[in-house]
């Protein structure tokens, strides 16, 4: 008779005590394995590393340039140059960039379902590359993302530059966003059952109907975004209500806006003129869509010049 070993509940034969463990158990934690070390190898390599942060230029001061909804920092390409013989220059990519290749980590639908996930993301970005007292330019979203991280964190801004931004997309009693609640749901909608397919329509309506070579930029751009990712920031996008962050910013800002923006209607510039608590001016660009760093680029430099001391020919 085969001896027993004696445990506390059942009996163990020495061939069940010797045998090996099941393959999924080791599978199990070879995956736990790899998951631990990805996390690892971001965290060493860092969050500037992992956006594709990359600072130019030289000078004084640092001027930041964050893209917004489905863009990348391509969006910026026309202005760089020039910007970057007067300042130092940051651009990197949001994680729900396309371009971004690692994107684990870096967005979550939940934690991202408003700005301020975002906003401190920013905020962990310039504290990493050891940057403050900066010009943040904020494009679309990215301009109330900024609103948001001046009023955590103001001594990372000297000023905020908020192109085409909003507070809120969404129109309401007293309030011109833009969008009904009807046209928000069908672009939800669409972006749900068919993204790449919605995504040249929304190109060619955000940038204008005048410059092919940016609606085809951008669409591309929107193209690398994954739908799993593009959803719940749209509906981040479309449904956010900061309005009441405005009231907090203390931080002198510049409000652009072209003058027939599709996105964003220049009410919605007026309104943040008057809510913000601090110095706020409101510049007009004459030009249609809703990038003029794309589309009105020289017009869109001149006002930068204008409000941050520079000339550019």
């Amino acid at each position: 008779m085969s001896p027993i070993l004696e445990c506390p509940n059942h009996a163990i034969s020495p061939a069940q005590h010797n045998s090996s463990p099941p393959l999924s158990s080791f599978l199990s934690l070879f995956f736990l394995f790899i998951f631990l070390l990805r996390k690892v190898v971001m965290l060493e390599k860092g969050l500037s590393t992992s956006l594709n942060t990359k600072l130019t230029g030289s000078g004084a001061e640092t001027v930041v340039l964050a893209h917004g909804f489905g863009g990348d920092q391509t969006v910026w390409n026309k202005i760089l140059p020039p910007l970057s013989r007067y300042f130092r220059v940051l651009v990197f990519d949001w994680g729900f960039s396309g371009a971004v290749k690692e994107q684990e980590g870096l967005f979550d639908p939940a934690k991202h379902s408003s700005y301020d996930a975002f906003a401190g993301d920013l905020i962990a970005l310039l504290d990493e590359v050891g940057l403050e007292s900066t010009v943040f330019v904020g494009h679309s979203m990215s301009g109330m993302i900024g609103c948001i991280a001046s009023v955590k964190r103001p001594d990372l801004f000297k000023r905020l530059i908020l192109v085409g931004a909003s507070p809120r997309l969404l129109n309401t009693d007293g309030y011109e966003g833009g969008f009904e609640a009807a046209q928000i749901d069908q672009i939800l909608s669409s972006v749900e059952s068919d993204y790449h397919g919605w995504a040249p329509n929304f190109a060619s309506l955000g940038v204008g109907p005048c410059d092919p070579p940016s609606i085809e930029a951008f669409t591309k751009c929107l193209g690398r975004m994954r739908p799993e990712v593009a959803l719940p920031l749209a509906r981040t996008v479309f449904l956010c209500d900061h309005r009441e962050v405005l009231g907090r910013v203390t931080t002198p800002c510049t409000i652009i806006q072209t003058t027939n923006d599709t996105v964003v209607p220049s009410s919605v510039a007026r309104y943040m003129h008057d809510k913000i608590q601090g110095e706020s001016t409101v510049k007009m660009i004459e030009a249609d869509g809703h990038f003029p760093q794309l589309t009105a680029h020289q017009q869109f430099l001149n006002v930068l010049g204008g409000v941050l001391g520079f000339e550019c020919n």
